[in-house]
């Protein structure tokens, strides 16, 4: 990890500091948390949760960030929920005694139990706890229901979790606890005499499959997938998505009343169609699911 790298490790733990966390995270303006992860405001996160994978991707896209999707999760606890929030990063590696040692001394002397709870004790409302338990299976899980009860305590939301859980019935009584996990099963990490994980680092940059997760992102997990959107890119994947979802809502309108084709809806709208939909905005500006400010602030980049 980066602070192995000369940066100076937190005394207790295996934090990033702050002054590495705004480092990596340049392109962020807005608020930060004390420590310094980028606190993308409420308000987005809320209209995050009708945003599509297909809008965040093609947002991400174009602005050149092509690893930030991983899928093929199991989704057993609510499956047809959104989860959206903060992330909050965790990296595991397989467990090796002299270095678990190493941290587990230092953790115990600022007060730390165990490995597992260390970025759990961090966690926030909004957040999304997103960890990369290089997808162990037999001993692996490091959550069950005792940890998810902290987590979801803390967050109000789930888990994006590339490895087992245990204790699937009891996690499923936390009705608001959407988890994307890899796997389940009824083991339990470092069983006696058998150390298999190990922490390793807490909001570094992690990897989750094919996707690089940095603390601050928004973690937008929907039909089976997650997205991880840098938060400077968040504000202009939810403003994206609205002006979608606006323009499909009038151009199905259109189509059911028979004013255009299809061909006319599907191809670039002529002047005609544009100066109708601008119309229709402003009509429609306190009954449609976008905020009015929004729609306010596309029709002044308009010249009809």
């Amino acid at each position: 990890m980066l602070w192995l790298m000369g940066q100076t490790a937190p005394s207790w733990g295996q934090q990033i500091s702050k002054e590495e966390l705004i480092f990596l995270t340049p392109e962020w303006k807005g608020e930060r948390f004390p420590d310094g992860r980028p606190k993308v405001s409420d308000s987005i996160l809320k209209r995050m949760k009708l945003v599509t994978h297909e809008e965040a991707w093609a947002v991400m896209k174009g602005e050149g960030y092509r690893y930030q999707y991983a899928e093929g999760w199991q989704c057993l606890i609510n499956p047809d929920s959104v989860l959206v929030g903060r992330a909050v990063t965790a990296t595991f590696m397989p467990g090796r005694p002299d270095i678990h040692n190493a941290i587990d001394v230092r953790g115990k002397k600022a007060g730390k139990r165990g490995q597992n709870s260390w970025p759990v004790d961090l966690l926030v409302k909004g957040d999304v706890y997103v960890v990369d338990q290089f997808g162990a299976h037999i001993d692996g899980p490091t959550i069950g229901d005792n940890v998810g009860n902290a987590i979801f305590a803390k967050s109000g939301n789930g888990i994006v979790y590339d490895g087992a859980v245990r204790d699937i019935s009891g996690l499923k009584e936390l009705k608001s606890f959407t988890s994307f996990i890899t796997s389940y099963h009824p083991s339990h990490h470092n069983p006696q005499g058998d150390l298999n994980t190990m922490l390793i680092g807490i909001n570094h940059p992690t990897r989750i499959r094919q996707a690089t997760v940095m603390a601050g992102d928004v973690v937008l997990g929907r039909d089976g997938a997650v997205a991880f959107i840098p938060a400077h890119l968040a504000e202009k994947v939810v403003k994206t998505s609205e002006i979608v979802r606006l323009r499909d809502m009038f151009g199905h309108e259109r189509l059911r009343e028979g004013k255009y084709t299809a061909g006319q809806i599907d191809a670039r709208w002529s002047d005609e169609i544009e100066k109708d939909f601008s119309q229709w905005l402003n009509a429609h500006i306190n009954e449609l699911p976008v905020p009015k400010e929004q729609i306010q602030d596309l029709l002044k980049t308009r010249t009809w």
